[in-house]
């Protein structure tokens, strides 16, 4: 039995490893490999972490480090102290992180110092832009890794352009896995007669805008984020914004007055805010997820930041770099009302990422050793 570490610590990895998870107890790779989820601590509201495991059915997980609410370098470092000391403890095969944020690099980091194997799920993601934490994130942990596995052709180049051909996976997107599932479980809630979202106060009838803001470039610039507001302000529709907790108490330090027509809410589980994704009109977004959420659902986006590491959206039409100035979000949204998007083409795959990165860890790390 080989025993792979999934380190896990905020929102987008919960949703991508209910894919992989999933499919990692499942037979026959069950058989072969046991798998151990940390999770850090990164995120620790309620509704930014545990509802997920819960409505995703998500397995507990074996140990949880508590950190987080801290600034990047300080987070980043005591993850490192933790998970060296846990991974020493459990002495695992393969360590398997998610995406670019503190937890993937702490995660891949303590791996390398140990010389344990690192699997990078959403390898060769690139924003070109290095001021970004996160774009330091994935950059370092894809030149730590063993196995990358990439979503998209673009991934794949961005790679190779930067020294790296060993390891590499084309897979797809395991977000488009768990998108394709729980878009069925929702049709069957609603033949069912269940309707979502769970709170009645978001059962907006009339069109609506759906918006996110959390990152950092975003929330902690003051001018960006009143400039977002106003742009969002601007728009002739009413828009329903789940308000990530670090941005509320922004908002709240700012005394940031917000326009009658943005309705502020908490912080929603994967089927509340998928199930309103899909009711959206338009998107207004700075997270790379809900930008190929909007995707995958042949939604208007509008990603409010100034580049994005999904360009295949953005070539095919239906995403549109707003950035963060009222007058570019306002251009943007005009641009949609004149011409919508075209058909979209299989950037992301089949839906049967997770089944390929399995087969390649089980392969790696069991056949080819015998």
């Amino acid at each position: 039995m080989k025993r792979i570490i999934t380190v896990l610590g905020a929102r987008p990895q919960f949703i991508k490893a209910a894919a992989l998870s999933r499919v990692l107890r499942s037979s026959p790779f069950s058989d072969v490999i046991e798998e151990v989820i940390v999770h850090t601590g990164q995120h620790y509201d309620e509704n930014m972490s545990d509802v997920f495991f819960r409505e995703m059915d998500i397995p507990q997980p074996d140990f949880r480090l508590e950190i987080g609410g801290t600034s990047h370098g300080r987070m980043t470092g005591q993850m490192l102290i933790e998970l060296e000391d846990l991974y020493l403890q459990v002495k695992p095969d393969a360590v398997l992180v998610y995406g670019d944020t503190n937890t993937t690099l702490a995660g891949a980091l303590a791996a390398s110092k140990l010389n344990i194997p690192i699997a990078h799920v959403e390898a060769g993601l690139r924003s070109f832009w290095k001021r970004m934490p996160e774009e330091q994130n994935r950059v370092l942990t894809d030149h730590l890794s063993t196995w990358l596995f990439c979503p998209t052709d673009a991934s794949i180049q961005n790679l190779k352009a930067e020294g790296i051909q060993e390891g590499i996976h084309r897979v797809g997107d395991v977000m488009y896995d768990i998108n394709l599932f729980y878009q069925a479980r929702l049709q069957e809630e609603a033949q069912r007669g269940l309707h979502r979202p769970t709170n009645e106060a978001l059962a907006f009838q009339e069109p609506f805008v759906l918006m996110t803001v959390h990152r950092a470039e975003n929330t902690d610039a003051s001018e960006r984020l009143i400039n977002i507001l106003k742009g969002a302000g601007r728009l002739p529709l009413q828009i329903i914004w789940p308000v990530h907790p670090r941005t509320a108490q922004v908002i709240r330090n700012m005394g940031l007055q917000i326009s009658p027509n943005i309705h502020l809410i908490p912080p929603l589980g994967y089927l509340d805010m998928l199930s309103l994704e899909m009711r959206a009109e338009l998107i207004l977004t700075d997270s790379g997820g809900v930008q190929k959420e909007a995707y995958f659902l042949q939604k208007p986006c509008i990603t409010l930041r100034d580049q994005t590491e999904w360009i295949e959206t953005v070539e095919d039409g239906w995403n549109k770099l707003g950035g963060t100035l009222p007058e570019s979000i306002w251009a943007a949204y005009q641009a949609f009302k004149q011409a919508p998007p075209a058909k979209q083409k299989k950037h992301y795959g089949e839906g049967d990422a997770a089944r390929k990165i399995a087969e390649v860890l089980m392969q790696d790390l069991v056949y080819i050793e015998r």
